[in-house]
């Protein structure tokens, strides 16, 4: 399930929530202050790499010919 962050308009604190479905978030309370008031904010993506997987040598550093990308 991915994390989502959510913004109180009731207390005005940001917190996280595991949603199944993105759109879902009818029935989500605060977790502060148990407002059902809450936006679902724009936030940025993270990936790490799962256990036995590697980044190629200059793949985090832009293209370069050790990259294997012309």
């Amino acid at each position: 399930m991915p994390i989502y962050e959510f913004h109180c308009e009731g207390c005005g604190k940001d917190f996280e929530s595991l949603v199944l479905i993105a759109s879902a978030v009818e029935g989500l309370t605060c977790k502060y202050c148990g407002s059902t008031n809450i936006k679902k904010m724009i936030s940025t993506t993270s990936h790490q790499p799962t256990h036995g997987t590697s980044i190629p040598a200059g793949a985090l550093s832009g293209c370069s010919s050790r990259s294997g990308f012309s």
